[in-house]
């Protein structure tokens, strides 16, 4: 990022990992998250009016990024790793400057450290640790377009699988956590080229590795525990 681009917060939340997180803001919304701002604008004035909104825009870094560079082109996991579409059809991570735009739900503002105010948040698609540039109110007005046209990536909107958890899982996370990782597996976090199969993933929830498997349009979860390797 040029110089001009200052992180003003951090997300904090249970993803560790992009993996199992949401494509698109939205779409979980029992995913809760805070924003945390750095000392330095993390001041009460800055806020001030923003509780009347109910949704903010976040315009944030894909910090997680495991390469560099960019490419005109690249495979939407929509589309099932197939096929390629130039990137600016596309709200890949891998662009000429590497930013994303989310729009969530501000459910509270709050006190944290020091102090200074912190945003509770619900339905992002943000990993811990994601780097915040900027913070706008959602202008309903203006924003919303209902009449627009989402090519490939509106057809298979509305999809969700069945998610079967075990129990003892309930041991582990709280009630409200559960229904953030039930959400974003019925969402099918796995790699659009991956197609079906039978492989076991695992994703980085809440400093646990959840393990789960696809099979016959269902997710079933097979444990959650805290090594890493599967």
């Amino acid at each position: 990022m040029d110089d001009y681009l200052a992180v003003i917060a951090r997300v904090k939340g249970d993803f560790g990992e992009k993996f199992g997180l949401p494509r698109q803001s939205g779409l979980a919304g029992h995913i809760l998250s805070r924003v945390v701002f750095e000392p330095e604008y993390g001041v009460w004035e800055a806020v001030r009016g923003l509780e009347e909104f109910t949704h903010i825009w976040l315009i944030w870094g894909f910090s997680k990024n495991r390469r560099q560079g960019w490419h005109p082109t690249v495979r939407p996991p929509k589309l099932g790793g197939n096929r390629r579409v130039g990137v600016f059809a596309t709200r890949s991570p891998y662009r000429p400057n590497p930013l994303g735009l989310s729009c969530v739900e501000l459910l509270e503002i709050t006190e944290g450290d020091g102090g200074r105010p912190e945003l509770i948040i619900a339905g992002g698609d943000m990993a811990d640790g994601t780097p915040v540039f900027d913070i706008k109110p959602y202008l309903k007005y203006t924003d919303s377009r209902p009449e627009a046209s989402g090519s490939f990536a509106q057809a298979l909107s509305g999809v969700r699988l069945p998610v079967v958890l075990p129990e003892e899982l309930g041991e582990i996370f709280t009630a409200e956590q559960l229904a953030a990782l039930e959400e974003a597996l019925a969402l099918d976090p796995r790699p659009g080229y991956k197609g079906a199969g039978d492989s076991e993933y695992a994703m980085d929830f809440a400093g646990y590795q959840v393990r789960f498997t696809v099979s016959d349009g269902a997710v079933t979860v097979l444990g959650a525990g805290r090594d890493r390797k599967i």
